[in-house]
Parts: structure tokens; C-alpha cells; sequence
């Protein structure tokens, strides 16, 4: 890990620190997460929140985001823009609920 990743870490926490997070591992993937850690050069702790952080973020991104390729955007669009005839049950529905509600 980068001192600038460390510091972007620290930065966003200057808070007390007043939870914990426990993890049930085997001893070989604590060996594992210990030895990488000692490679970078920063606690267990820090280097599992480096990792777990920016992974969580991206997945509550990825989660919140909608993506459409360049030919649903353009049919959202088009629908949007035109929309279609309101027919049937949608159709009666709507004015039910029109002559119940404005007054």
C-alpha cells in the first residue's frame, strides 16, 4: 500500500474509532493476511480496511448505478419523449384513481 492510500484512509476516519469488525479465518489465511500487511509495511487492521473500503464502496456504486448501452438509452429516451397510449386496465386504473384523488 502507498503512504497516499494509507493517508486517503487515515483522512476519511479522523473519528473515534468505537466499532470492531471480527472475521473467523483459518490460521493460514491469517498467516497469509499478516504477511502481506508486513509487506506493505502497515498493521493487519490497515491493510484489511485498505482493501475492504474502496471494494465496498465500488459494490454500493455498482449497486446504485443503472448502465444502459447506447441502444436502451436511446429507446428510455424515445419512450420518454413519446410515450405510448395508456390502454386497458393501466388506462382505467389511472382514471379511477384521477377522479378519486383531484378535487
Amino acid at each position: 500500500m502507498t503512504l497516499i492510500i494509507w493517508q486517503l484512509i487515515m483522512a476519511e476516519s479522523p473519528q473515534l474509532k468505537d466499532s470492531r469488525l471480527d472475521l473467523r479465518i483459518t490460521l493460514e489465511q491469517k498467516e497469509l493476511l499478516e504477511r502481506a500487511a508486513a509487506i506493505k509495511g502497515v498493521s493487519l487492521s490497515a491493510y484489511t480496511l485498505s482493501l475492504l473500503l474502496p471494494a465496498a464502496k465500488q459494490d454500493i456504486d455498482n449497486h446504485d448505478k443503472l448502465v444502459l448501452s447506447n441502444s436502451d438509452r436511446n429507446l428510455f429516451l424515445s419512450v420518454l419523449e413519446n410515450p405510448p397510449e395508456l390502454k386497458g386496465k393501466l388506462k382505467s386504473a389511472i382514471e379511477k384513481y384521477q377522479e378519486k384523488y383531484r378535487k
